[in-house]
């Protein structure tokens, strides 16, 4: 039996995860380790541990990491804090590789205690571009500490292979969060607007809103510029998610709940609206506005539009569903007309997701399947130079 251990830190995550998970958890020749940390275990955004539970998972370890603090310093003690507690759990679980996904703070310290401990590492995700936050670098590092790649498109597998690892253990397997929308019953108007309590209008945007890392104190400047663009508009209800545990999250979900408070009657927020809630809303929006990695992904398989703001997402293959604009509130409204003309409406007929076909996870268990583990932990650079 390979032990194979998933860590997952945040909502957002743990869907991308869901299928890979169940998959393990059902395959005879695996045995499914689950480490929930981060948000999960925090009741500010949610609990959302309570949530993989309900789904009928055993988690094996939860490792409490956050600190009452989203400031630079703050952070940086969380991941040490999540480091040395890593370190403890692998002692204590001893798995014969883990899996991680994506680019955060508490998955950094997870994959650098792995590589002190000597257990190999599967990343998914690695290769990609945000330009405008500090999770590029961290991808990057993840990427130099891992020995299995699991890439969403080919152009981030060679972005892999560029950054010295051997093309046969980089794999380009498209993204977990297709498999989603593919395998998931989603909820009809009338269920989901009974599940969230919430009447939708003749038109509806879902806004989500993360701080971009590396930029400072820009984000209650820009989230104001986008509750003002939105102001401006009629006949529309707007759906809030909360932003990540990021630098500067909390402004963000601060001026979100106020604006909520004094305009319940076209807007409703959630600190987490789950998977299945949050594809099915997908269905019944016009776009999805801020710069989430969502509206990259996993709206242009809805045929709706993206409004994508400021400079979080640069960086990344984009369909031509995806408008891109500058965080001033003159620049969003002007995406807001270009989102409903008719011309950029007329886009969606044949826009193409460039994010896989929805079999990511069976792919990813395949190749962990048939791969020796106890071979991974030595690598050879790969340079491109001598090919």
């Amino acid at each position: 039996m390979k032990r194979i251990c998933v860590i997952t830190g945040t909502r957002a995550e743990y869907g991308l995860l869901y299928w890979l998970i169940k998959e393990i958890s059902e395959d005879p020749e695996m045995e499914l380790q689950l480490i929930a940390t981060g948000m999960h275990l925090s009741s500010e955004f949610g609990l959302t541990y309570k949530e993989i539970e309900k789904d009928g998972f055993n988690i094996d370890k939860k490792i409490e990491i956050l600190l009452s603090s989203d400031t630079a310093v703050g952070i940086s003690k969380s991941m040490g804090l999540a480091q040395i507690s890593f370190a403890e759990t692998y002692e204590d679980l001893k798995p014969d590789l883990i899996i991680v996904l994506g680019d955060r703070f508490e998955i950094f310290a997870a994959a650098a205690a792995a590589m002190i401990a000597k257990i190999p590492i599967a990343h998914l995700y690695g290769g990609e571009l945000t330009e405008g936050i500090i999770d590029e670098a961290i991808r990057h590092c993840i990427t130099k500490m891992s020995h299995l790649h699991f890439t969403s498109t080919d152009e981030y597998r060679n972005r892999v292979i560029q950054l010295g690892e051997h093309p046969s253990r980089v794999f380009n397997v498209g993204d977990t969060s297709i498999d989603n929308i593919r395998n998931l019953k989603l909820l009809n108007r009338e269920e989901f607007e009974h599940a969230i309590k919430f009447k939708l209008n003749k038109k509806n945007l879902i806004v989500t809103f993360h701080p971009v890392t590396l930029e400072n104190s820009t984000s209650e400047i820009q989230f104001k510029e986008l509750l003002n663009a939105i102001d401006s508009l009629t006949d529309t209800n707007i759906i809030f998610t909360k932003a990540n545990a990021d630098t500067e999250g909390r402004i963000i979900n601060q001026l979100a709940e106020k604006y909520v408070s004094q305009n319940n009657h076209k807007s409703i927020i959630f600190t987490s609206m789950g998977r299945l809630k949050y594809l099915s809303a997908l269905q019944f929006v016009d776009a999805v506005v801020g710069n989430s990695s969502s509206g990259i992904a996993e709206a242009p398989s809805f045929n709706i539009g993206t409004i994508n703001i400021g400079d979080r997402q640069k960086g990344r293959l984009q369909a031509k569903s995806v408008i891109n604009c500058i965080p001033t509130a003159r620049e969003i409204k002007n995406s807001f007309s270009e989102l409903y003309s008719s011309a950029f409406q007329s886009k969606f007929k044949n826009v193409e997701n460039l994010y896989g076909d929805g079999n990511a996870s069976k792919r990813i268990i395949d190749v962990i399947r048939h791969t020796n583990l106890n071979n991974l932990l030595k690598k050879h650079f790969y340079d491109l130079r001598q090919i």
